[in-house]
């Protein structure tokens, strides 16, 4: 690595390339409880995401600095953009995945599967067809940490394919035992998803005997998962992730973010010096990326491309 690029950790030497030589990790916005869910709006330029325990959604831009962008927000958690340019959220508070145009509008979009309240949606990805996934682990509902303590009332933890034309709800997935960030590959012909079962949530601690790893889960017609493999053991717990235009997968874990190839090899790590919780690209050229870490956004110049939506 080169001078000044100490928060690097390469397993393989291409990892330096990914990085300007004076590649800085900069903090650009603290004062937080547990930032998530960063969605970059290209149309404004600016960045959002969640304060959870805060009941608050925060924005920050280079012309404007930090501003609250929500407040209360119903304890949202992960964030995307559809095709429209509407930001799609997982509400823990809510239990629901909701819509905000970009006129302000306001529309809650799935509380339910077959009659049961969702737990509490924590991720989602919009697919080019439209349909909306994402990922419906307790963290909202096991304490009054990132939401309000509640029974379950489906009893698992699922994955679920929200129909853009009968806006049917579905399970895609129910073999996951914290089913938490998620991302398609570039031609969408795999979902990737991380199970950060190992973590019990705030004040939980850990059990080493549950699932930490990110699985690739093939696509088959566009709508259903098939086949099964997992891409990335990470002892650190995985949590949120993104993938570039090339494929390669960035994951956010308690030391940082992790970044693998398709096939599993890790490449490197970036050490960040609070537990990472989720991560975007972003930027002009999509090339920035923004790190959501407890306390602080942190952001990084990369020589990668984000695949990002719309």
């Amino acid at each position: 690595m080169g001078a000044g690029q100490e928060f690097l950790s390469s397993d393989d030497e291409q990892f330096a390339s990914f990085f300007q030589a004076d590649a800085r990790l900069e903090q650009i916005a603290t004062g937080f409880i547990w930032a998530e869910g960063p969605v970059w709006i290209n149309e404004t330029q600016e960045l959002r995401f969640s304060d959870i325990p805060n009941n608050r959604m925060m924005s920050w831009s280079q012309d404007k600095g930090l501003q609250v962008f929500r407040q209360p927000s119903q304890r949202t958690n992960g964030n995307t953009l559809d095709r429209t340019g509407a930001m799609i959220s997982c509400e823990h508070g809510g239990r629901c995945v909701s819509r905000t145009g970009k006129d302000g509008s306001y529309e809650v979009l799935a509380t339910h599967w077959k009659g049961k309240r969702l737990n509490s949606p924590n991720d989602v990805v919009v697919k080019s067809d439209g349909s909306i996934w994402f990922t419906d682990p307790p963290y909202g509902i096991i304490s009054d940490h990132e939401g309000i303590r509640a029974p379950s009332e489906i009893g698992s933890n699922q994955v679920y394919r929200l129909d853009p034309d009968t806006h049917l709800v579905e399970v895609v997935a129910d073999d996951f035992d914290r089913p938490n960030g998620l991302a398609f590959s570039p031609n969408e012909t795999v979902l990737y998803i991380a199970d950060s079962g190992r973590a019990r949530g705030h004040g939980f601690g850990f059990d080493d005997a549950r699932p930490h790893n990110v699985r690739a889960l093939e696509v088959i017609d566009g709508r259903n998962l098939g086949n099964s493999r997992v891409v990335a053991e990470i002892d650190m717990v995985p949590d949120g992730l993104r993938v570039d235009t090339e494929g390669l997968l960035w994951i956010s874990a308690e030391d940082g973010v992790h970044c693998y190839t398709p096939d599993g090899k890790r490449l490197g790590r970036i050490l960040v010096p609070e537990v990472v919780a989720n991560l975007t690209f972003g930027g002009p050229e999509k090339s920035r990326l923004f790190i959501a870490a407890t306390s602080s956004i942190y952001a990084l110049e990369t020589t990668r491309r984000g695949v990002q939506t719309p």
